[in-house]
């Protein structure tokens, strides 16, 4: 049985990721960039999408990613990335890189790596090596919002997808949570927010210490592995991290093209999906 092509892609939890723009904006931002994405999908497949789709998020300054990452307590924007798929099942990733345009790209570089996954100073001379220039992903509303103190506890993008062979694909970017330790590390750049198996592939976004201590979507896709439909497996993720108090939301798509988003309360995810021709954007 051939899969349904599907892709979504999500823009963070919303207005925490600062009060400089409204749902609607948002909305207006999400459109264009998955349906430029889901013909990518239809012409090279999945990965290929979600890499378009994240470096387009991560050059929009709207989000917290790339361009417009929030800046860390000593006013550096540090970025994480990470990406997988079901044909390499090759997790790779980033981890507080500075001066680079495309986190992502330098994840899916490194998949091709004996090394998957570097962080720091190091991430950054492997894209200079790479041919990676130097790029400077500050922007003025983020200066504001560090100037003024302001701080949160969420903010990533990124995308899943599955291609009409059955290829699934996730990656995730952020630029953290803004005025936090420096060097911290959230769920992006490990398989707690960005994992993906031949059944199931999610990306998660809200506040990643939580989404690392409930290993949200590795736990999700064990469970559509064994035999749980995709909508049941992020259910009994919502309610676990209902009784634990958690806040989070994640999109996530299985090999039949079926998807599923999951927010907690207190959370709107922001996403876009692009399925048997028609696009929507929500707020879930």
């Amino acid at each position: 049985m051939q899969a349904q092509p599907v892709i979504v892609i999500h823009g963070g939890c919303g207005g925490f990721e600062g009060g400089h723009a409204s749902y609607t904006e948002y909305g207006q931002h999400l459109r264009p960039i998955v349906e430029s994405a889901h013909a990518v999908l239809m012409d090279k497949g999945a990965r290929a999408a979600v890499l378009t789709a994240v470096m387009a998020l991560e050059d929009d300054p709207l989000f917290n990613a790339g361009t417009g990452a929030k800046l860390q307590a000593d006013g550096e924007a540090r970025l994480s990335a990470a990406l997988i798929d079901s044909a390499s099942k090759i997790f790779s990733g980033v981890i507080n890189i500075r001066r680079v345009r495309h986190p992502i790209e330098v994840a899916e570089r490194l998949s091709h790596q004996q090394n998957h996954v570097l962080s720091g100073q190091q991430a950054q001379q492997f894209a200079r090596q790479q041919g990676m220039a130097d790029y400077d992903p500050v922007v003025a509303h983020r200066r504001v919002e560090y100037e003024q103190q302001l701080a949160g506890r969420h903010g990533t993008v990124g995308a899943v997808a599955v291609d009409r062979n059955g290829m699934l694909c996730a990656g995730t970017s952020t630029g953290g949570v803004g005025r936090e330790y420096p060097g911290r590390v959230g769920d992006s750049p490990t398989i707690a927010g960005t994992y993906a198996s031949a059944t199931a592939a999610v990306s998660c976004t809200g506040t990643g210490e939580e989404i690392v201590n409930l290993a949200v979507a590795p736990r999700i896709v064990d469970r559509v592995d064994n035999g749980l439909a995709l909508g049941l497996a992020t259910a009994h993720i919502e309610e676990q991290a209902r009784e634990l108090g958690y806040q989070f939301g994640l999109i996530s798509v299985d090999q039949q093209g079926h998807y599923s988003i999951a927010a907690t309360e207190g959370i709107v995810t922001l996403y876009a999906v692009y399925q048997n021709g028609r696009v929507g954007c929500f707020i879930e």
